[in-house]
């Protein structure tokens, strides 16, 4: 696995720090009559991801590990391709959880940011959007890794848990970005609306915010992507962790979800 330096580990708190304050941008500036994201940000975040990903090199991506993730971002990309997220079905978070949860945080983090980043390349999906994505599925993959270890169905049961947790977390995010630009800016002191306010507190944006998104999005989208996740998750998890963990001793990498230790196969 990718073990975290000091370093690293600091930088990632500073692009996830850096992060949320893009993806919470809505929420933190008031007053401002011309709403728009802070593109300093965005432009930001995408050369920050590229020193995460210069670092963790450093810190032990040998040949094999650049190869599984290779695999792994092609497997991300064609999922994304056969399950563009028509309705909110999408199987992307399937594999970005188990590939986390085999190879630990720290390749689950580059994971999320390479699958993505790919998986637009594939699609004609690149955009403005696409570092609030990789951000997003980045830290999908990375909180796989540290959930605490389990093994046999608790395991499965877990991940699907968290599957949907994180269904609604990412979409909960990704919501919060484009909610100014989606449903545009409210009359200051108006009422009975889902629109952003500039010139109303964080409590007051923020509640307006919830109930948007519980309108729209958590009782649709993200609902079926949770569900599509967890499914897939509970079906298919325990044979793709198999796979995985043998393709990581083959590797010779240290797996440290797996309840046990199996010897490396003779050569």
């Amino acid at each position: 696995m990718i073990r975290f330096s000091p370093r690293t580990a600091t930088l990632l708190a500073i692009i996830s720090v850096a992060g949320l304050m893009m993806f919470a941008w809505p929420l933190l500036l008031h007053g401002y009559e011309r709403v728009q994201p802070p593109f300093v940000f965005l432009a930001l975040l995408p050369l920050m991801l590229v020193v995460l990903l210069s670092e963790l090199s450093a810190g032990g991506i040998d040949t094999r590990m650049i190869a599984l993730l290779g695999v792994l971002s092609a497997i991300e990309a064609v999922l994304r391709a056969v399950s563009a997220g028509t309705g909110g079905v999408e199987l992307v978070f399937f594999m970005l959880i188990l590939g986390g949860r085999v190879f630990g945080p720290a390749f689950g983090f580059v994971l999320g940011c390479t699958s993505l980043f790919v998986a637009a390349l594939v699609t004609a999906g690149v955009g403005p959007w696409l570092p609030y994505q990789m951000l997003g599925a980045a830290w999908v993959a990375m909180g796989a890794g540290l959930l605490p270890r389990a093994s046999g169905r608790w395991e499965v049961a877990m991940l699907a848990a968290y599957g949907i947790v994180a269904s609604y977390a990412y979409g909960l995010l990704l919501n919060l970005q484009g909610w100014p630009l989606l449903t545009g800016v409210t009359v200051p002191g108006a009422s009975g609306n889902l629109s952003y306010d500039p010139t109303a507190g964080l409590a007051e944006n923020l509640v307006t915010f919830l109930r948007y998104t519980l309108v729209t999005s958590t009782s649709s989208w993200d609902t079926m992507r949770a569900i599509t996740t967890a499914v897939a998750v509970a079906l298919l998890g325990p044979a793709v962790l198999a796979t995985l963990r043998r393709a990581a001793r083959r590797a010779r990498i240290t797996t440290p979800t797996a309840t046990e230790a199996s010897p490396l196969p003779a050569e």
